[in-house]
């Protein structure tokens, strides 16, 4: 999506060329990386950043000197950049407000949780929880954490729906936790019961074929067009427009209704199909 908006912004003149770094999640790197882009007096820097808070100083620097420097998807906490992100305490909020709609505010959930102590996971949670606290007779039997990807997810899973079999829900807070989830009931021929989602094809392909079948479900995104929304902001900074500091961009909605637009047969399970914004939306995002 960013390559594709890159050559559309070098046909109007707006971008003359373009390099992609990539520091492997390694911070120290990522900051030497940023250091030699400065030395070459590169007049954008676009960063999704491998940490919150150890890229601050080299950032700021960059701005001192003059960069124009967006900051996307993973966030840090200096306000001296632009930042372009999603609301994720928002997305847990959204999640879990269907579930609970869903199951008329009483039932027993399994929650499928990220990693214990990263943000993401932790701010998700923070609005699901705000949400369950207002249903007294919604149990919440099982808080499971796990790596975001399916195969420690469905043992983490099983493991709690043996303990837990006759649940009501699923709240889950990433895509290949949600299928996770679903695929150990299918294969264990259980009640398909509503589990939350995200974007992930292989849980966008399950529900697809299982809708049939009564299984329903809502899912978001961390969209993928956040980079080209922060390309577009700096090039129209650069231009002289002001951009705000913080360009929080609205969480898709998945829905039963407009999944067939979203899922890719055609692709792999492990990618995250997503619809491009219109400009005019991308447009208003930015301030122009």
């Amino acid at each position: 999506m960013l390559e594709d908006d890159v050559a559309k912004l070098k046909t109007e003149g707006k971008v003359a060329s373009y390099e992609t770094f990539n520091a492997n999640g390694d911070t120290s790197q990522q900051i030497a990386q940023i250091r030699a882009m400065m030395q070459q007096k590169y007049d954008v820097i676009l960063v999704d950043a491998g940490s919150s808070t150890a890229l601050n100083p080299v950032l700021e620097q960059a701005v001192a000197a003059g960069i124009v420097v967006v900051n996307f998807d993973s966030l840090v906490t200096t306000a001296k950049v632009v930042r372009v992100g999603t609301d994720q305490v928002a997305w847990g909020r959204m999640m879990a407000q269907w579930l609970a709609d869903k199951l008329g505010g009483k039932g027993e959930i399994i929650a499928m949780n990220g990693p214990a102590g990263v943000s993401v996971s932790e701010d998700r949670w923070k609005g699901a929880d705000e949400v369950f606290k207002k249903y007294p007779d919604i149990k919440i039997v099982a808080n499971v954490h796990s790596e975001y990807n399916l195969a420690p997810a469905a043992q983490a899973f099983a493991s709690a729906y043996s303990a837990h079999p006759t649940i009501d829900g699923v709240f889950s807070q990433g895509g290949a936790l949600s299928a996770a989830a679903l695929q150990t009931l299918v294969k264990q021929n259980k009640t398909l019961v509503p589990i939350t989602g995200e974007n992930y094809n292989g849980f966008l392909k399950m529900w697809a074929e299982k809708k049939a079948a009564g299984f329903s479900s809502i899912a978001t995104a961390q969209p993928n067009y956040l980079a080209v929304i922060a390309l577009e902001a700096a090039v129209a900074k650069v231009g002289g427009v002001a951009v705000p500091q913080d360009i929080t961009v609205p969480l898709p909605e998945i829905t039963d209704a407009n999944l067939d637009q979203f899922v890719k047969a055609d692709q792999p399970d492990d990618s995250y199909p997503i619809q491009p914004l219109p400009q005019n939306e991308i447009d208003k995002l930015i301030g122009k």
